[in-house]
Parts: C-alpha cells; sequence; structure tokens
C-alpha cells in the first residue's frame, strides 16, 4: 500500500510527510518552529525568526537571473485541530496519521493539515531545489494564522525586501486567487444563576453529531448543518412543552470552522421522559428531510446520565436560546458581480458553559468592510435584545481587494494557458487570506494566491487532490523561471 513519501512530486510529498510528523496546532508552533530552523540550517538556508513566531527564509537568485524581481513565498505554520470523537489523538504531541486513497491523501480521523503544510512543503522544495532557475527569493512562514492571524498583524514593514507575493494557501488547482474576505470575531457572554434542579427529574446527555463541518469561508454556503443551531432549534421547539432544563453546553472548538458537534446536558421531569425520546425522533427525522442531502451521517440522539449539580436559570435559558436562533448565521450576501461567491457571513461557532457564564463565539467575514460591519451591527443587536452581558469584536482584519493591473497576474495566467491549454478562473475567496494584513503593510506588493486542489479543509475530511499537487508544482517552478524583469 503507497504512502505520501512514494507519491510524485518525491520533494514536495517528502516534505510534506515530516511536516504531518511535527505538531503544529494554532498556539502551540514551538515545536514546528524548531523544526523550521534546524531544517534551513541542515539545508544551509538563511533563516531568521522574529518576535511573533514569524519565520523568513532567503534563498540568492540563480545565475543569470539576479536581474528579476524578487519573489516572497508565503505560507502559515500552523494547523486547524480537528478530530471525529471517536478519534483518540492530541495534537500537541501526536504525529498526523496520513493514508492515501486513490487520488486523495486524507488524515486518520483528523484534520490532515495540507492547509497551509503543503503550501509550505512547496516552499521548502524551492529552496532545496538545484535545478529550478529563479530570481530572488524569499520564504515567509507566519504564525498562528488559524485562529487570529497573529503572525501577519505582527510583521514589521520592512523586513522582507521582494516585489511580489505569491500566497500558497488557496485550495483550488486551477484558480488564481486575487481577493479575499476581510474578518472579525464576536464574543457574546451570558451571566446564568445556578439553580437547585427539579424535584422528579432525570438528565440526559443531548448530542448532535456526525455532520461535516468545514471551514467558515469556503464552505459556508454549501447548506450544510450547524449543529449549535441545531441543538438550540430542539431546544426552542420543545423546552417549554417538556419542562426542559439546561444544565451546560458544549458546542463548537474553533471559530473559523463550522461546528460538528454539540453537547448539552439537560433534565426533564421523570413524567416527560417518553415524550422527550419522541420528540428526539420526530425532530431527528425533520433534520434529515431538510439536510439529509448534505448531512447523511446527521445524529440527534439522549442517553441518560449523572444528575449535574445545578440547572441554568429558565430566563438566561430562554434568553440564550432564542438568541441563537435569531442570530444571523451563514450565507449573508452574494457578491452581486459574481453571484457564486459569498459576500457576507456569519458561524455561530462555539457555545460553551462554564463557571456561571455562557460564552458565544462567531466569525463574521465579508469582503465589503461597511457590510461586515453591518452585520457585527446585527449581531450586537439580537445579543443585546437577548440582555447579554455585552458583545466585543476583535481580530479585525482587513480583506483584499483585487488589483486589475496585476502583472503577475497576468503572468501567470499566460503560463497556465501554455502549460495545460485553458485559461486559469481569477476568483476572490470568502477565506481570511493573509494578503489583506501583508499588503498594508507592504503596499508595493503585487499579490497572488494559488494552491492544490484540498477538500473540506478545517473538518477531519481534509483531503488533498494528488495529481492537483503535481500540476500546482510544476506551474509554480515554471512561474518562478518567468518572473519579470525589475
Amino acid at each position: 500500500m503507497s504512502t505520501i513519501k512514494d507519491l510524485k512530486p518525491a520533494k514536495v510529498w517528502q516534505n510534506f510527510y515530516e511536516l504531518t510528523q511535527v505538531p503544529r496546532p494554532s498556539n502551540h508552533e514551538e515545536k514546528a518552529q524548531k523544526f523550521m530552523l534546524e531544517w534551513a540550517k541542515e539545508n544551509s538556508i538563511e533563516a531568521t525568526i522574529d518576535a511573533v513566531g514569524n519565520i523568513i527564509m532567503s534563498k540568492a537568485a540563480t545565475p543569470g537571473m539576479e536581474n528579476c524581481k524578487g519573489i516572497i513565498l508565503q505560507a502559515h505554520l500552523d494547523m486547524v485541530p480537528q478530530k471525529n470523537s471517536d478519534t483518540v489523538h492530541d495534537f500537541e504531541n501526536d504525529p498526523i496519521q496520513t493514508y492515501v486513497d486513490g487520488e486523495w491523501v486524507a488524515a486518520k480521523g483528523t484534520t490532515l493539515g495540507a492547509d497551509n503544510g503543503l503550501g509550505l512543503a512547496a516552499g521548502m522544495a524551492v529552496l532545496t531545489a538545484n535545478d529550478l532557475p529563479h530570481g530572488p527569493i524569499e520564504l515567509l512562514i507566519t504564525a498562528t494564522e488559524e485562529t487570529g492571524m497573529d503572525g501577519a498583524n505582527g510583521l514589521e514593514a520592512g523586513v522582507l525586501k521582494g516585489d511580489i507575493l505569491i500566497n500558497l494557501d488557496s485550495e483550488s488547482e486551477g484558480e488564481l486567487y486575487v481577493g479575499c474576505a476581510g474578518g472579525i470575531n464576536s464574543v457574546t457572554e451570558f451571566t446564568y444563576e445556578e439553580e437547585s434542579l427539579p424535584a422528579d427529574s432525570i438528565a440526559y446527555k443531548l448530542t448532535v453529531k456526525g455532520l461535516k463541518g468545514g471551514h467558515s469561508g469556503l464552505d459556508i454556503n454549501l447548506g450544510r448543518g450547524n449543529s449549535n443551531i441545531l441543538l438550540f432549534r430542539f431546544l426552542k421547539t420543545y423546552a417549554k412543552e417538556l419542562d426542559i432544563y439546561l444544565a451546560s453546553i458544549d458546542g463548537g472548538s474553533l471559530r473559523n470552522a463550522i461546528p460538528r458537534e454539540s453537547f448539552a446536558v439537560i433534565v426533564v421531569p421523570k413524567a416527560n421522559a417518553d415524550q422527550l425520546q419522541k420528540a428526539i425522533a420526530e425532530t431527528l427525522a425533520i433534520y434529515k428531510a431538510e439536510l439529509g442531502a448534505q448531512e447523511p451521517n446527521l445524529q440527534l440522539c439522549i442517553e441518560a446520565t449523572d444528575m449535574p449539580p445545578f440547572v441554568i436559570d429558565l430566563c438566561t435559558q430562554y434568553r440564550l436560546t432564542n438568541s441563537i436562533i435569531a442570530c444571523p448565521n451563514g450565507a449573508v450576501r452574494m457578491i452581486d458581480s459574481m453571484p457564486d461567491t459569498v459576500e457576507t457571513s456569519n458561524n455561530i461557532a462555539i457555545v460553551k458553559s462554564e463557571n456561571s457564564k455562557v460564552v458565544i463565539n462567531t466569525l463574521i467575514r465579508s469582503s465589503v468592510e461597511t457590510a461586515k460591519d453591518a452585520l457585527a451591527q446585527s449581531i450586537q443587536a439580537v445579543f443585546e435584545l437577548a440582555e447579554a452581558d455585552h458583545t466585543t469584536f476583535s481580530g479585525a482584519y482587513p480583506g483584499w481587494k483585487p488589483n486589475p493591473n496585476s502583472t503577475i497576474l497576468k503572468e501567470m495566467q499566460e503560463i497556465y494557458e501554455q502549460m495545460y491549454g485553458k485559461k486559469p478562473a481569477v476568483l476572490s475567496i470568502h477565506a481570511g487570506l493573509e494578503c489583506g494584513l501583508l499588503g498594508a503593510k507592504y503596499p508595493n506588493w503585487d499579490m497572488i494566491s494559488c494552491g492544490p486542489t484540498i477538500c473540506f479543509p478545517h473538518s477531519p475530511d481534509e483531503k488533498v487532490n494528488i495529481p492537483s499537487v503535481e500540476k500546482f508544482w510544476k506551474y509554480l517552478k515554471e512561474t518562478l523561471k518567468n518572473v519579470p524583469s525589475k
């Protein structure tokens, strides 16, 4: 049985394999940073690390290419740590277990880390290639992209010397990205009272699981279920009728992933136990009828559990339920000139109770700054009407406005058509590429983004298409050979 070390192009896949063996979840990248610096030293590549964890490597132009414009290849080091509930995996210590499935590479029960590991692997292969003509090359490896673009935010102006940024973090081969959405995080808190358990009651663990989840930008318009919405929709429908008390909630885990699983502990009168089972079955049938095509493995279930020490006061429970049901979620508006591309969206990513607080995290995205602000106002208004303690916003990053006069775009369009006999698609992406932040610090840069085909990033279904990696690699090499002169 083949492994990723047997795949072509050998150097790219070897680099990616080595990256899968080094833990690199967001906010825990120290081992990967150490690995990259040691790798650079072993390969006699100049490398530095800055105060926020960005690593910059450089390679001089090959003879005769010294007058070419300098290229910055850019990828991020961290990966999204998501796993199925029945998978035992410690992202801070365990390697990713990869396997080959036909024309695809995937991981066993976890995210694969092809986002953005394959882009990084390609950048590493460029630095060690001895048969590739190119101008001056810098490889910018940014830190903690997935949870807040910390590396891009903290990068100092004037450090990099190149003229053209090729971001290696898009996920459809044959497509060139020239713009992206900006984003902002919202955090809402409700304080609740711990109330005594009702008499003659029984506790259940209520679970929504089996959803596909996925990237909260790229997959937000696919009609997938949001486990938080589905769980609170059930409570909205049956809480009063069946005297359901909410004791705790734990839904979703990452702000940039559509939540796949949500868990709650609920308490109901023993006399309503049979009705609760019936309500679960009826609701699951409704959810299956609505979402079955997109979510064939959707599950809504309950199982008896130990009685909790308290329940959340009913007033907070109802305000919480109503506000989550009312909060905008999913694709809110499409781009007028690109009706297949989302302009503005929100992802109700995490709902979690702890220490007398329920905290709700959402990620708002838009390629229109004013639309992003307007959606943030709507979300804030919903939670203010529900009398939440407060809603705060953080981690704002700008979108990347397309440049119709981009020299590298024209060059890469021509190269792709010459190589593959068709024009590449030129698009704006509804995801937070770092180009917006980086371009604000280096306004002289001509920027573009490309990559191999990666499906279902930010979920354990993540997989990368093997033939697309070779096409992407050949295309990148040909681009570097044909970089325009200064």
